[in-house]
């Protein structure tokens, strides 16, 4: 019995120790991959191309060394109340044809439209289109939307901007949201 309990003493402390060098190990690859230099990064997307740790918040972030990189999403936090789209999202990879959806609040819209443009990342136009509302939009309150855009024009990154229709011309009643995304490698 007392040989028994001794074998067990023994197993348990030799657990204990393993699971305490295990631990050390991987602690020791999270300090040093997180201690790398900063490889001249500069920002998100060339942090994570390193293969720096990102964390999935939203937007996301990067870590490289000290520094913590985060994803650009656009002004799609500030603009939350006024329209929201479900495709693209930001930083997603886009290819021609692009289905637009979302939904935006009535006064988005002018005559159940509104316009949409693709900007590559020189700010250079290489797609436009209409967006439409596909209920009634007279309303103060969310109206779906879709449409679609065609581009040809090569890109890495670019800047999808919907843009509130605003038949006044008056710069007081202009809006936009912008969405960066990027372009599907074939």
């Amino acid at each position: 019995m007392e040989k028994s309990t001794s074998s067990i003493s023994i197993a348990i402390v030799a657990f204990v120790v393993a699971g305490i060098l295990f631990g050390l190990f991987f602690i020791s690859i999270f300090k040093n991959r997180s201690s790398v230099p900063d490889q001249n990064i500069t920002n998100f997307d060339e942090c994570a191309a390193a293969g720096n740790l990102v964390m999935e918040s939203w937007p996301r972030q990067c870590r490289a060394g000290d520094e913590t990189f985060v994803e650009d999403i656009g002004n799609e936090f500030e603009k939350l109340d006024l329209i929201r789209i479900n495709n693209p999202r930001p930083g997603q990879a886009i290819s021609s044809p692009l289905l637009i959806e979302g939904e935006a609040r009535g006064y988005w819209f002018f005559e159940g439209d509104f316009s949409v443009r693709l900007l590559d990342e020189n700010g250079k136009l290489i797609g436009e289109s209409v967006l439409s509302a596909q209920s009634q939009w007279m309303t103060e309150e969310f109206v779906p939307f879709e449409g679609k855009l065609i581009f040809t024009t090569p890109f890495q990154r670019g800047l999808l901007i919907l843009e509130k229709n605003n038949p006044s011309g008056l710069p007081e009643n202009d809006d936009r949201l912008s969405v960066p995304v990027h372009l599907l490698e074939n």
